[in-house]
């Protein structure tokens, strides 16, 4: 049954929502969690290093919606316990975002078939997991969302222009094909899902390349001259897709992929 919208001041509250997010400490998820404790959110971060999540997360004013679950996203067990854990000790879920990813080699020519593998499961297998887990905790509260984390790369090839002067931040092969996977996926369980109010989305980001990348400003260049607003994407920039597909505000959006790229795909 559709939850009724009240006023405009709730519309996009997330003051009653437990979101479980992977990869929540790092360079993008940081600002994503930001952005939801910002809206009322319970956030518990699933990842490997606890003393990663306090460092990322020190200086908020106050952090005592901000928990951390230990996670490793390339195991089916250890997925499965965090979410019963996080369930028993937070509350049952209403939202799960899948953005953590792992990779291994860049090089189109020289990647070994572990190194292919490898990539494929890091954004791909461990979205599926992570969606083949969270279903019966949302069955059991009768309504769920699901936001899982591309990237342009998944819906356009690289500009391999953009690499001439630092082919280190080559985007390879299997990164792509992983996340043109986690798109058709969100597809698939947005369609398997619907009847049971559990809605499947995804976003999709642009060019959001991290401080340490940044240093290289001929990269930067690179990047931004094929941006139309003319500017690289902050961190910041993406709050507003996950806290519009985390409430109420998105519960007749399932299957959609929200692309937040600056323009970048667009040419």
């Amino acid at each position: 049954m559709a939850t009724p919208l009240t006023t405009k001041k709730s519309l996009f509250s997330l003051e009653d929502k437990v979101v479980l997010i992977t990869g929540g400490y790092g360079h993008l998820g940081r600002a994503i969690v930001a952005g939801l404790l910002d809206q009322g959110a319970t956030v518990v971060v699933l990842g490997r290093e606890e003393a990663s999540f306090n460092a990322a997360f020190a200086e908020l004013e106050d952090n005592s919606k901000a928990h951390f679950i230990p996670c490793d996203v390339a195991s089916t067990h250890s997925v499965k316990a965090a979410f019963k854990h996080s369930s028993a000790t937070v509350g049952l879920p209403s939202v799960l975002i899948n953005n953590a990813f792992y990779s291994r080699g860049n090089q189109p020519e020289s990647l070994t078939d572990e190194e292919f593998a490898f990539g494929l499961d890091g954004s791909l297998g461990s979205t599926y997991r992570c969606i083949q887990a969270i279903i019966p905790f949302f069955r059991e509260s009768g309504a769920g969302k699901i936001i899982n984390v591309a990237s342009m790369y998944g819906i356009v090839a690289p500009d391999f222009g953009a690499y001439t002067s630092t082919p280190q931040f080559t985007n390879p092969p299997h990164y792509g094909a992983a996340k043109a996977g986690v798109i058709q996926l969100t597809r698939y369980f947005a369609s398997y899902l619907g009847k049971e109010n559990i809605q499947v989305n995804c976003v999709t980001p642009g060019a959001f390349p991290s401080q340490p990348v940044q240093a290289h400003e001929a990269f930067v260049a690179e990047l931004t001259q094929r941006i139309p607003l003319g500017r690289i994407g902050q961190p910041e920039d993406l709050q507003g897709a996950f806290v519009f597909l985390s409430s109420q505000a998105s519960n007749f959006v399932t299957g959609h992929n929200l692309v937040v790229d600056g323009g970048w795909t667009i040419r």
